[in-house]
């Protein structure tokens, strides 16, 4: 039974990288093998990639972590979709408000540099992508304390702490 505090929609920013393929494609399988897992998955990047291409990586990533059943990747592989677009330009935001279509409360993965977090903030506040929604970041958070608390701050500027 779902609560309202559940989200609705699953975004990932950095779904080309390494991150993506060694861990996060692996733990979505094993999320939807264990049925936790059945809301929209977005991939978010800027390789020019396309969803069949997307597709392609999450098969080959699953394969490569082992355990894997063919009915349930075609299960997860129904749940993906893919917006390509620059972090810093409006356009890809539109892009994603668009592949969220009903979902009301997304939780945003951000498995990108930290140098991205602000600009990728900034886009889904000024998108409405960031209203009801949730983030979570990938480490390390920053270089150092004074760059740490940068991070923080750009965070809370859009995303409350609870």
């Amino acid at each position: 039974m779902k609560t309202s505090l559940e989200s609705d929609a699953f975004v990932f920013f950095g779904a080309t990288g390494d991150l993506a393929y060694k861990k996060i494609f692996p733990a979505l399988y094993a999320m939807v093998h264990r049925g936790a897992l059945n809301i929209p998955i977005i991939g978010m990047a800027r390789a020019g990639w396309t969803l069949e291409k997307l597709r392609d990586r999450a098969h080959d990533s699953v394969q490569a972590a082992g355990d894997y059943e063919p009915e349930c990747f075609a299960k997860l592989s129904a749940l993906l979709n893919y917006v390509d677009g620059d972090y810093a330009d409006p356009a890809t935001y539109v892009l994603l408000k668009k592949a969220l279509g009903f979902a009301v409360r997304p939780i945003h993965y951000l498995a990108i540099p930290p140098s991205l977090f602000g600009s990728v903030v900034q886009g889904l506040a000024k998108s409405g992508c960031a209203d009801n929604a949730r983030v979570i970041v990938e480490k390390p958070f920053g270089r150092d304390l004074d760059t740490a608390q940068a991070l923080d701050d750009t965070l809370h500027a859009v995303f409350p702490e609870q």
